[in-house]
């Protein structure tokens, strides 16, 4: 094998291991009451920490998805986190949603808006615990919105 192949090869391993980086599994999702289509889909309006670097978003890109707070156990964190988006998998049932980040959480899962997690939890287990225990993966939001710094 030449040089090339060789360092293709090693570009190629450091973007799979950066993308399976990206997710994580057996997190605990909340929900949270942030009513974004009553607020007029406002950052402000709802304290969402985000709300310092997109509060001035176009309508389109703010209700493009539901909304979540993120502290999960993998992927960015604080401000870096802001505007991301992560499909979220309901583990009990495989029901799926994607997701934006626009506030940060401290219980160290996944925050998601009251309407995210009824979404997701077609049985009605979670909303009868209170939680669910859930995966997650960053996605392309569609609007380069995944940029990650290494």
């Amino acid at each position: 094998m030449g040089r090339l192949s060789i360092n293709m090869i090693l570009f190629m391993a450091c973007v799979v291991a950066s993308a399976t980086a990206q997710s994580a599994s057996n997190v605990r999702a909340t929900y949270h009451y942030y009513y974004p289509e009553q607020n007029n889909w406002d950052l402000t309006a709802v304290s969402a920490f985000c709300s310092t670097w997109y509060a001035d978003k176009p309508l389109e890109w703010r209700s493009k998805y539901g909304w979540t707070a993120f502290c999960g156990p993998v992927g960015p964190t604080g401000e870096e986190a802001c505007g991301k988006c992560f499909r979220v998998t309901n583990s009990g049932t495989g029901a799926q949603a994607t997701v934006r980040i626009v506030d940060k959480c401290g219980n160290g899962g996944l925050d998601l808006d009251w309407n995210v997690f009824g979404q997701i939890d077609t049985d009605g287990n979670g909303y009868a615990m209170g939680h669910l225990i859930a995966s997650y993966e960053f996605v392309d939001c569609g609007d380069n919105s995944l940029i990650f710094s290494h």
